[in-house]
């Protein structure tokens, strides 16, 4: 669902009038969803499920900033187009 989300964010795009911000919270979102990964390989699941939520916490207030240009229910906390 992660993976998804950071995805359609990166396909409809930021707000470009904020792209810096946008682009920093994206950043962010990646890299705990790297983290996240790497945790799960290396077995510790607790860790990587807590780097996922992490990942998309971010998304989410990405997404409530509107930085981010997505209107999807099901991934995001905002309302849909």
């Amino acid at each position: 669902m992660t993976k998804e989300a950071l995805d359609m964010v990166r396909e409809k795009g930021l707000d470009q009038k904020r792209k810096a911000q946008a682009e920093d919270v994206l950043d962010m979102a990646q890299r705990y969803y790297d983290d996240a990964k790497h945790f799960r390989k290396k077995g510790d699941v607790v860790t990587a499920f807590a780097a996922l939520n992490y990942a998309h916490g971010w998304l989410d207030c990405g997404a409530r900033l509107s930085l981010f240009k997505v209107k999807d229910s099901r991934l995001f906390t905002v309302d849909d187009e």
